[in-house]
């Protein structure tokens, strides 16, 4: 395994919606995106395209192909070598639906307040 951890937001209930989201795709597409996630945590910020790629706002997407179409999981990367998964999507256009970056930076931003209150840095 790599330098990086990769770990999945939750709500302040507790909940994960981008966990909630692999759980609800084919097993063979599962097992893609544990694939990517095996070579994030390997590469981290490295990790080239076509696996992952910066969209802005401190905000990455990991790209795979699954039964459902193209399949994007946002990500960002938090502290020293911790990667967040904030929310995951079937892609169905050329560009990222900005409500789906804006949830990501909103996931952040609040994932964030969380830990400073905490005084977390991990």
């Amino acid at each position: 395994m790599g330098n990086f951890k990769c770990y999945y937001y939750k709500t302040k209930e507790g909940k994960s919606p981008v966990e909630e989201f692999i759980d609800s795709l084919d097993k063979k597409t599962q097992l893609k995106f544990f694939y990517k996630k095996e070579l994030l945590e390997e590469f981290g910020h490295k990790l080239p395209s076509p696996h992952a790629k910066y969209i802005g706002d401190n905000i990455f997407e990991l790209r795979f192909k699954g039964i459902e179409g193209q399949i994007r999981v946002l990500y960002f990367f938090f502290y020293k070598n911790t990667i967040i998964f904030t929310n995951g999507f079937i892609k169905k256009t050329k560009k990222i639906p900005k409500r789906e970056k804006q949830v990501a930076i909103n996931r952040r931003k609040e994932f964030l307040e969380r830990m400073k209150k905490r005084g977390d840095r991990k």
